[in-house]
């Protein structure tokens, strides 16, 4: 079996998506008349520094990781038997399943990434070396209950979310403990996939009301649940996954637990590869009856 994965923020680099503007020149002027920019020289040249900041950084990933999954597709013939995403990647799951088109996707990317980057004063960083559990301790042991955990991206590597004065805060404290590999502020503006975030979830919630999504043909693995998506739930799924942590960690066991697993990631780096391959070596498949 074989399962498409798509990253997240982060995963954007000056240069990324190379030639499949060119080779997709409609749905690239599509995006661009959605956009109101160029996301070709967004994302090959980025003129006015704009790649890293929210409202740009996840419509340019989502085109990219759409016309790579289009250029994937013509290149084999063959759909996948699964799709997964990191975040936003998440959209370009359900785009690959048939969820929505191109163009509507986009609209709703767009959206996300504007309602995103107004959430400032937060803050993220990665603790590589404590699991889940130890995290959660630590931070109720020194007062720090006010930061969420916020990705499971593999066993021993956890993302946490909060008021960046509170993620200062945390810092020493985490590099002081001696399982602790490394500490890692994330390059973002807000505390995402915390519940800082409601306010951003409660508009997006407002905005999806409208939006009305056709039946997915590929299951797609929800960052909330871990568990294939339900139709009924699509609206739900992408409105919580905004305040809710990637259970990225249950994901990949969960797909791992089904059978013989492919993965390919598609997009732009190979964060996801690398984060799968540590979730198979740490691991292993859930038990899943």
């Amino acid at each position: 079996m074989l399962t498409y994965i798509f990253p997240g923020q982060g995963s954007q680099a000056k240069g990324m998506g190379g030639g499949l503007f060119d080779e997709f020149k409609e749905l690239t002027a599509q995006a661009d008349e959605i956009l109101g920019y160029s996301i070709k020289e967004l994302c090959l040249e980025d003129p006015n520094g704009n790649l890293s900041q929210t409202q740009y950084t996840q419509p340019a990933l989502y085109v990219v990781n759409a016309l790579s999954y289009l250029k994937r597709i013509k290149e084999t013939g063959r759909k996948p038997d699964f799709v997964a995403g990191h975040s936003l990647g998440e959209y370009n799951a359900i785009l690959a399943a048939g969820g929505f088109d191109f163009a509507r996707g986009l609209i709703l990317v767009k959206k996300r990434g504007e309602l995103m980057s107004l959430a400032t004063g937060g803050g993220m960083a990665a603790v590589i070396g404590l699991n889940e559990q130890q995290i959660a301790a630590a931070l109720q042991r020194y007062n720090l209950e006010s930061i969420d955990l916020a990705n499971y991206n593999s066993p021993a590597q956890i993302v946490i979310s909060g008021l960046k004065t509170d993620i200062d805060a945390a810092k020493p404290i985490f590099e002081g403990m001696k399982e602790v590999q490394l500490f890692v502020p994330l390059k973002t503006s807000g505390a995402f996939h915390s519940r800082y975030m409601e306010s951003s979830k409660q508009e997006f919630a407002a905005f999806l009301q409208a939006i009305t999504f056709s039946e997915l043909n590929i299951p797609v693995i929800s960052n909330v649940h871990a568990r294939p998506y339900r139709q009924t739930e699509i609206k739900q799924n992408l409105v919580d996954q905004i305040t809710h942590p990637v259970n990225w960690t249950e994901s990949i066991r969960y797909l791992l637990s089904l059978g013989e697993m492919e993965f390919e990631e598609l997009g732009t780096g190979r964060v996801l590869t690398g984060l799968v391959q540590r979730i198979k070596r740490e691991a292993g498949p859930l038990a899943v009856r």
